[in-house]
């Protein structure tokens, strides 16, 4: 097992900054995730640690050790890339334990490691097939047994599961689980996908434009943002936003201007610049119009079978999506309120930074939602 340490580290090709000045300490024996846009750097962050690009800035170090010279071959990391990259010819026995052949092992040694690693990853009893006869997640085994036969300080993933359809995703992020509850080898992975983020990570790292938006937990990203970007980028459905103006002073805002719907919330500071609120589909419920803090019209239904959506426009640029746990019966552009909890509720200025709120529930119950005269 090996830390991993970001000074600073930047890559810009030619006038083009990628990456921008990122510090990270991932600690050994960490599952870190990185997440983010397309475009935003991940990929590229992984290749700098692995040492396949060289940096423009910075430092970096594993274990301790300085690496940011050093060749990818002498870092100790291991790569499993988005493709699965087997020798066709070669059997899956000597794809797993080619690179060893390449470190000169013998024969009897190759093979004892190979048959534990098959045994690690289930592919025991495929050992004699070639990768065409495999499936996509044999592959995928495949691949991670062929990185983990070299027994790594630090595996590195790109996107690896990008490849197999939603089944088999499932059950390749329960087997890379397992592997590293097993092994306890650092792992540093990448992917566009939500489920495998929140499911897989010990920490997750936020990348928007080359810079770290915010690092932690899954809990700790989903409950308390940093910034809208990371609100947004984290969920799924994303969370709901909309911007408020204030009317005649904090606290008291209006949603979709003019003959908008106005919704008292008090502000840190007691602000009168733009605001902008966020909830998240499953922190909102479907009430009566009167009886809910936001009214809207129900403009659709998705009917997922085990959960359901609800689009309801609450201004005219606005629609919020609510989670809800058994279909509704009412029909479309049905008049509907929206409840929720003012602890549900998130506040960010006008640069995107979440800011701290002090609803009180004795002012939201008394002046909470009112429809404003068109």
């Amino acid at each position: 097992m090996a830390s991993v340490e970001l000074k600073s580290v930047s890559k810009s090709y030619g006038g083009n900054t990628v990456i921008r000045g990122v510090d990270l300490a991932i600690r050994d024996g960490e599952f870190v995730v990185f997440v983010g846009p397309s475009g935003c750097g991940k990929s590229t962050l992984l290749r700098l640690i692995a040492g396949l690009i060289p940096v423009s800035g910075g430092e970096i170090a594993i274990g301790g050790e300085a690496v940011t010279d050093v060749p990818a071959s002498k870092r100790g990391i291991a790569f499993v890339f988005q493709s699965y990259a087997l020798y066709p010819h070669m059997t899956v026995a000597r794809n797993i334990g080619f690179a060893l052949e390449t470190l000169g092992l013998r024969r009897d040694a190759i093979r004892a490691k190979v048959s534990e690693v098959a045994k690690l990853l289930k592919v025991d009893h495929l050992l004699a097939r070639r990768p065409r006869e495999l499936s996509g997640g044999q592959r995928q085994r495949v691949a991670i047994g062929r990185a983990l036969v070299r027994k790594p300080e630090v595996f590195l993933f790109d996107e690896p599961l990008s490849n197999l359809d939603s089944d088999l995703r499932m059950e390749m992020r329960i087997e890379i689980a397992r592997l590293h509850d097993d092994i306890g080898t650092t792992m540093i992975y990448v992917t566009h996908d939500q489920a495998e983020a929140m499911t897989l990570a010990d920490r997750i790292v936020v990348l928007n434009h080359g810079v770290i938006e915010q690092v932690g937990t899954p809990q700790e990203l989903y409950h308390t943002p940093k910034s809208r970007f990371v609100a947004g980028f984290v969920g799924s459905p994303r969370m709901n936003f909309a911007p408020v103006t204030a009317t005649g002073g904090a606290p008291d805002w209006s949603l979709g201007g003019p003959g908008g719907l106005s919704l008292a919330v008090a502000v840190a500071g007691n602000r009168s610049a733009p605001v902008t609120i966020g909830v998240r589909p499953e922190a909102l419920s479907l009430v009566a119009p009167e009886a809910g803090r936001l009214a809207g019209t129900l403009e659709r239904l998705e009917d997922l079978g085990h959960e359901h959506f609800a689009y309801v426009r609450v201004a005219p640029e606005t629609v919020f999506v609510v989670r809800v746990p058994v279909r509704p019966t009412m029909a479309r552009d049905t008049r509907v309120g929206l409840a929720f909890r003012d602890e549900d509720l998130f506040l960010f200025d006008e640069g995107g930074l979440r800011l701290d709120h002090a609803a009180s529930h004795e002012r939201a119950a008394a002046a909470s939602i009112e429809e404003r005269a068109a």
